[in-house]
Order: C-alpha cells, then structure tokens, then sequence
C-alpha cells in the first residue's frame, strides 16, 4: 500500500534523520523512493500557477505537473511511493543568486578564509568551484531560505577565472557543481583594454593553430564563436555599474564576437536600447545598495529591475555586494515589486531568468517534467518577509534546512525557556 504522510510528519522525519545542520550536516543521499507532492500551490514559473497541484519526483527528476484531482485518479502507484498532502502551501523552484563567492568567503575578516580574489592580473584557467567549500557555515544559512542554487564568480585582477554554478548541498565540490564553467569574468577599464585586445588575439590564433596546450589560452577560447563546431560558446561577465562601463563593456565585446553578461548594472536602466538590440542581459547587483548620485531619486535601485523589465531586457538579481546575504535574495526581489515589478516578473528574475543567464535552464529554474527536482516548499508567498521556507528538495533530495544560526537561535531559547523569561 501506499505512504501518505502530511507535510509536518515528513518534516519531523527528514530532520531527525539527521543529526546537526550547519558545516558538519551531511549531504542528503541519493533520493530511493518515488515521492509525490499533492495539494499545494505549484508556481511552475515557465507555465501557469496551478492550485491543488501535483508534482512528482523520481530520480531526482520532475516527473508529472498538473492538478492533483486531475492525475490522481488515471495513476496507479508503486507500493514504495511516497506521497506528501502540502495543503495550503506553496511550491517553487529553488531559488538562484546569480553572481556569489558563496563558499569562497567564511570570514570577512580573516584572510585565510577568503579564497575568492585571484592573484595576477590574468587567470583565465581558473574555475571558481574548484575553490568552493562544500562545509562552509554560509552554504546551509542560504538554502535555509530557498537558495538552492548560486553562480559562484573569482575576483581580482582583469580576467580573474571563469565563473560556476553550484547547488548548496554536497559533499565536494565535483558534487556541488552544476555547471563547471559558466563563463569568463572580465574587469575591463582604460588601462585594460590593450592588455585585452592583444591577449583576445593570440586566443583567436590558438583556436586555429597550436603545437602545444596554453592553459590561459585554451581557457579563452571558451567564450570565442565556435571554431570547432563541438563546443558551445560560453558568455563573458563583465562588471560594469555607469552608463560609460556598460557601454564600453558591450562595445569592446562585440567587437570580439563575444556574447557579454553585464554584472552589476547600476545604470543599465540609461541604455536599455543598446542592451535590447544587443541582446545583452544584465544581472541586477541588488537592491539594498544607495544610489550613488546625488541627484538620484531614493528609490532607483528599488525600481531598476522595472525599468529593465518594461524595456525588454532579460535580467536577473544577486546579492553579491553583500557577503553571507545571499538568503535575503527573495526580501531583495520584493522591493522592486513593492516599486511596481510584477510579482510573477519578480519570481521569474530570480528562477528562470537567472538560470537562462548562467546557461543551466534546461536543468533548473521551473517546474517541468524532466528537469532536476529542485524545490521549495513554503507556508506562504515567498516574496513575503513573513514566510518560511519548510522543506526543499536538491536534485530529489530531501534537504535539512537547519543550519549554525538555527542552531543558535534554539539553544538561546532553551535557556530563556529554562530561565522562565519565556514562554
């Protein structure tokens, strides 16, 4: 017969199978059994909300989406299936910061815990997941609160590596990776820009010829137009906040043949028309930041995502100028909605979108059949500061959402409950 099992029971289970959370919690195994979600709100992102919603999950793949009334009588199900009733609450995809050093930081203030700044000007062979701490105490702090999955990007020098994207649970980095190499990062400014040019040049001469492997060289290539027709041609991400960066950025990469990805794009809203007509998407740095003129209005960082949304442009948000606040992600998308974005705009920016920019939305972003089962699970819209994000699912894996702070938070109401000052 089949398992059903409520949403609170589930929970209880998945978490007293293991023992502490935080840097020591050990990576979810292997999902064994068929597990299917019934009855709550499905926002699939890609396709329409679908209340009393059926989503299945096997092999760490999605399965059937539809309405649960609708597909629960045409089914017949395996004795080890199980099925979960999440009645009034809601499914998304995991949740996406687009540009991190999730894993590359632990403290701030401790150099030796800062693997993310690059030594050299130059580095292109370098790949950030390569450096990412699969125990680092940040990773549990921001999958606590949906964030299922980060593009990780090197700093430094010009060319500092190539940037990655990683899920937020794993045992090593190999497990952690979803894509190895997202794309190149690029710094670029006047005193760069010979400096890019010649080096762009001699890649483009080893994409044609070359007697010996150049590890730099080789590493470029990535991001040149295909020269073998066996390689897809990777993006470059380009930091640029003023109107001068941006266009500068897109001006330079186009002229390489190049496919740019703004980074930052503080002033991405003054050339919307050179970023439609290019194609070039732009992902968001936050927007709990100031605005850096004077003359600016309070809410311009509040209102950037709009401004880029109503244009056409395809963007996406991080967190990324605020280290360890990647799990403030879903509050960041709720201020441009509370300044006009759509909430469905919103969820897409920071979902779908995100995965279109880092060249991995075939794996995740949206609720469809044969994508990876990366999921939330929530009490409430997640664009809500008052919601709560309840169970999350990695590739099918039932993931634990405690995590250091969690942990504290408990200990310290244990002793103000044994103090009697609480209740």
């Amino acid at each position: 017969m089949n398992r059903i099992t409520t949403f609170a029971a589930a929970c209880t289970v998945s978490i007293s199978a293991i023992a502490h959370a935080q840097d020591l919690a050990p990576s979810a195994p292997p999902q064994e059994n068929p597990v299917i979600l019934v009855g709550a709100t499905a926002h699939t992102i890609s396709g329409e909300t679908i209340e009393n919603a059926l989503v299945s999950i096997n092999e760490g793949k999605i399965g059937m989406v539809g309405r649960a009334d609708e597909i629960m009588p045409r089914i017949s199900l395996s004795e080890n299936t199980q099925i979960i009733d999440l009645s009034g609450k809601h499914i998304y995809p995991g949740l996406i910061d687009s540009v991190t050093i999730l894993g590359l930081e632990e403290v701030s203030a401790v150099r030796a815990t800062r693997d993310h700044n690059e030594v050299g000007d130059m580095t292109p062979e370098v790949r950030a997941y390569v450096a990412v701490n699969p125990d680092s105490t940040v990773i549990p702090v921001a999958r606590t609160n949906g964030i299922l999955t980060a593009g990780v990007a090197v700093t430094g020098g010009t060319i500092p590596g190539r940037a990655s994207v990683i899920s937020t649970d794993g045992w090593t980095t190999e497990d952690l990776a979803i894509s190895r190499d997202a794309g190149l990062i690029i710094s670029l400014n006047d005193n760069n820009i010979d400096r890019l040019d010649k080096i762009f040049a001699q890649a483009l001469a080893y994409s044609q010829a070359h007697n010996e492997i150049d590890q730099r060289l080789e590493a470029i290539t990535t991001v040149l137009p295909d020269q073998s027709d066996n390689n897809e041609q990777n993006p470059v991400f380009m930091r640029a906040n003023t109107y001068e960066q941006i266009t500068k950025s897109i001006n330079w990469a186009l002229k390489h043949n190049l496919k740019p990805i703004i980074v930052g794009g503080r002033d991405a809203y003054l050339c919307t028309d050179l970023l439609t007509s290019t194609n070039t998407p732009v992902i968001i740095g936050g927007t709990y930041t100031f605005p850096k003129r004077a003359d600016a209005p309070y809410d311009a960082r509040y209102t950037l995502p709009k401004k880029l949304n109503d244009a056409g442009v395809r963007w996406s948000l991080t967190m990324s100028s605020r280290f360890g606040h990647e799990r403030n992600l879903p509050d960041a998308a709720a201020i441009a909605v509370a300044h006009g974005l759509s909430q469905e705009a919103a969820l897409h920016g920071i979902t779908l979108g995100a995965a279109q920019i880092l060249g991995v939305d075939h794996l995740i972003g949206s609720i469809e059949p044969g994508k990876y089962a990366t999921l939330i699970v929530t009490d409430g819209n997640i664009l809500e500061t008052t919601t709560l994000v309840e169970a999350a699912y990695i590739q099918g894996r039932s993931i634990d959402l405690t995590n250091k702070q969690t942990e504290l938070r408990d200990t310290y109401r244990e002793k103000y409950r044994q103090l009697n000052m609480i209740d």
